[in-house]
């Protein structure tokens, strides 16, 4: 007993979780380029200091909560995630969904949506869960991205202007509110660093690609203003030397019932910014292949551990990554080096980074937000046809009017109508000739003056169905009509309950329904709702179409419609059908 329960926990259980741990191969790995991937790590870690420094402005909780995330959850997820390229850490699509929790929970409220969250995708990665992240259309992906960029940009206005950030969650109330009060106290100073900041990036990085050029504009902007003591040009504030030691303090259990619902948008904003991440990665190489599964349970650990340390929740990051395979990454060594050298400048470099002006970030960020729209992709997407476009603008306006999840769900729900509606539309319902066979003209005539015959294409389901019923309803003047079944491609119980109804109403006409081709899979359906004993009604089930017809002769003979043909013409009449 003892042994067959351990072999069922091991089968069950064990083995599943297994799978989703590091396995030797990817340890492995990390030996074959370890000079390559260093250097990358480098890089990317020098790209990534002004951004994480940057999120952790915007989402509210501090620079130090951004450079908590890209050190413990960056780390966590390199070894532990399902992509050998993947950079993690705070993003800006994670500070639009936080920004609205820190103004309703307050930073404790974060790091508690944090854990939950972490919990959540832990959970949906042994659930195996990460394959559906291929049903996400691409338009919704484009509009959310756009919109994401649009929010990030105007996120950066306040401190672009030097203006203390106003109150509120939405960031347009909040653009406009700042916009006024720089209008009555203006700060030209702060406008000048993040529009050169900006500029510099924008201009080189298309120059010299591959020079950081965040790295060399933040280091400008901050040698400028101490060098003219610009005292406009306010700075980061004071960094600790080092990371704080790990606690469950901020834990408030009687408010995590109130959390739950922004830990579930948080999550899936964190599987599918990752699990899109990694995908962009492996596109952009050769013969890497992420594991979905894998990359939830890294971004889960990496979210349960950040708020022990203060940190935001983070996510997969698409331009850190993208900078990752670029500068030659190969393993995860390269991610892992990201987030220890992030932490050696956390304990030897805070009081140069506390320096650093707001402006400086503001206008990285912006940088950052303009090259996140890719022109020719969006350009793409709105000439496809017009169901793209759409999904595309309306994931972009609700994205930007109300948050990622919402805009998320609104892109998925259109375009499940719009695709649901294409589909429809191939379904139709077309009259066939009858086969004239060895009737003379005169009896082909009679034959078409009393049998209609319909052959039904496509699918048969809650989108499309009701169309046969006030198509099949209109039929007059015959009576007997063949339906032809053998193309239905799938059928649904509401196609199942319309075919019903339709038979039902024609024999309620006096007009026999014969059909031919019913597939097994169809069976069961149409069984579940009663509607396979009215197709069988009086032997009207026919396996062919030629059956089918004579079937209905031999019903009109019966009722005295059709003269009987002689039993030898009658036999090969059939014969001759099913050939």
């Amino acid at each position: 007993m003892n042994t067959s329960l351990t072999r069922l926990l091991r089968v069950r259980v064990w083995n599943p979780v297994r799978s989703l741990l590091p396995a030797r191969a990817d340890l492995a790995e990390m030996g074959r380029s370890p000079r390559r991937d260093l250097l990358a790590g480098l890089t990317v870690a020098i790209v990534a200091l002004p951004l994480a420094l940057g999120f952790g402005v915007s989402s509210g909780l501090g620079a130090k909560a951004g450079l908590a995330t890209a050190v413990i959850a960056g780390a966590l997820a390199a070894v532990f995630g399902g992509s050998n390229l993947q950079v993690s850490g705070p993003t800006g699509a994670m500070t639009v969904v936080l920004v609205p929790i820190v103004a309703q929970y307050g930073p404790t409220g974060v790091l508690t949506v944090g854990l939950i969250a972490g919990l959540m995708l832990v959970t949906l990665a042994v659930l195996k869960a990460g394959q559906y992240m291929q049903y996400v259309p691409a338009p919704v992906v484009e509009g959310f991205t756009l919109g994401i960029a649009c929010v990030i940009g105007l996120q950066q206005v306040p401190n672009a202007l030097g203006v203390a950030k106003p109150e509120g969650d939405k960031v347009l109330a909040v653009t406009w509110r700042a916009i006024q009060e720089f209008v009555h106290t203006p700060n030209w100073t702060a406008i000048a660093l993040t529009l050169g900041v900006a500029l510099l990036m924008l201009v080189g990085g298309r120059l010299r690609p591959t020079i950081p050029f965040s790295i060399v504009a933040v280091i400008a902007a901050t040698i400028t203003a101490q060098l003219f003591h610009l005292d406009a040009a306010k700075p980061i504030g004071d960094l600790p030397s080092g990371l704080p030691a790990p606690s469950l303090g901020f834990l408030d259990l009687s408010a995590v019932g109130s959390l739950l619902a922004p830990a579930v948008a948080v999550a899936a904003l964190a599987a599918l910014e990752s699990l899109l991440s990694a995908q962009v990665a492996d596109g952009m190489t050769v013969g890497q292949k992420h594991n979905p599964d894998k990359e939830l349970l890294g971004q889960g650990l990496a979210n349960i551990a950040a708020p022990l340390f203060g940190g935001v929740p983070a996510t997969g990051a698409i331009a850190r990554t993208a900078v990752n395979v670029r500068t030659g990454a190969g393993s995860r060594l390269a991610a892992l080096t990201h987030a220890v050298v992030l932490a050696t400048i956390v304990f030897a470099a805070a009081p140069l980074v506390s320096k650093i002006p707001l402006a400086a970030l503001a206008g990285v960020l912006i940088a950052t937000a303009i090259r996140m729209v890719e022109v020719g992709s969006l350009r793409a997407m709105a000439k496809a046809t017009r169901s793209d476009a759409l999904i595309l603008v309306l994931t972009a306006a609700a994205t930007l009017a109300l948050d990622l999840v919402y805009a998320v769900i609104i892109g998925l729900v259109v375009a499940g109508a719009l695709a649901l509606r294409a589909v429809a539309k191939q379904a139709h319902l077309d009259q066939v000739p009858l086969d004239r066979g060895d009737h003379s003209e005169e009896e082909h005539t009679l034959l078409a003056e009393h049998i209609v015959a319909y052959r039904l294409d496509g699918p048969l389901f809650f989108a499309g169905a009701h169309r046969f019923l006030l198509e099949l309803s209109e039929v007059a003047d015959v009576r007997v009509v063949i339906l032809r079944m053998s193309r239905i491609t799938t059928m649904d119980a509401t196609g199942a309950l319309v075919l019903k109804d339709v038979v039902e109403k024609l024999n309620r006409r006096g007009i026999a329904v014969m059909t031919s081709g019913i597939r097994p899979g169809q069976r069961q359906v149409l069984d579940s709702v009663g509607a396979l004993d009215l197709l069988r009604l009086e032997g009207r089930e026919y396996a062919t179409t030629p059956e089918a017809i004579a079937g209905a002769r031999t019903y009109l003979e019966d009722a005295g419609m059709l003269p009987a043909p002689p039993a030898h013409s009658a036999r090969t009449s059939v014969q001759e059908h099913a050939r």
